[in-house]
């Protein structure tokens, strides 16, 4: 059953999509006039929109198959988390005006890193609904599940940016952004793996 809180959640979550993508757009110039505060503000609804529309098409499919609403809040968060990571990436990049390099390397483990404890807290308390404060075993699980996925995350994009480095006619800023999206897809999966059979088993999604 879909509860006011849970739209609510899933607005912030769809709010602060809209806001990561901005830096990201910006970066990798998919506007050639720029984003102006127009753009933004109609950027950020959509996805606030989408968010919720979503949950409401989950809620009525969860009447038939329940487990469906828990992976639409699973998917959502993971969405976030995503944008989060190549929001985050992308600031820095703005910032300092690096998208190589041991800089790309390090600007990539922080963005990870926010993006991970983010995870974290949105899965335990909204997605598997656990109301328990955490506990010293359970983050220790965590944070272990986490290291290896973040071995795998800067492993592939390092390998995508740094070795493969951006093809003719692609600037540095969009393949900074491909190698993290590479990146992440092949840390979900350990992440997924991890999180459900180790960190939340005693909630499992199916």
């Amino acid at each position: 059953m879909v509860t006011k809180k849970d739209y609510f959640l899933v607005s912030i979550i769809g709010i602060l999509f809209g806001l990561l993508a901005l830096p990201i757009l910006k970066n990798i110039k998919l506007f050639s006039g720029g984003i102006s505060a127009g753009k933004a503000a109609l950027i950020v609804f959509a996805v606030f929109v989408f968010a919720n529309f979503a949950l409401w098409v989950a809620s009525l499919l969860a009447k038939w198959i329940p487990v469906l609403l828990q992976i639409a809040k699973f998917a959502a968060i993971g969405a976030l988390n995503t944008f989060l990571d190549l929001g985050v990436l992308n600031i820095l990049i703005l910032f300092t005006g690096a998208a190589v390099g041991y800089q790309y390397t390090l600007f990539k483990g922080i963005s990870f890193a926010v993006a991970t404890v983010n995870s974290y807290f949105w899965n335990k308390h909204w997605t598997f609904g656990s109301q328990d404060s955490a506990n010293a075993k359970e983050f220790a699980q965590f944070f272990a599940v986490s290291v290896i996925g973040l071995g795998f995350n800067l492993g592939a994009a390092s390998l995508v940016v740094n070795y493969f480095g951006a093809p003719s006619g692609i600037s540095p800023e969009l393949w900074a952004n491909i190698g993290a999206v590479s990146a992440t897809l092949v840390s979900l999966v350990w992440n997924f793996v991890g999180y459900k059979v180790v960190v939340f088993k005693k909630k499992e999604i199916i």
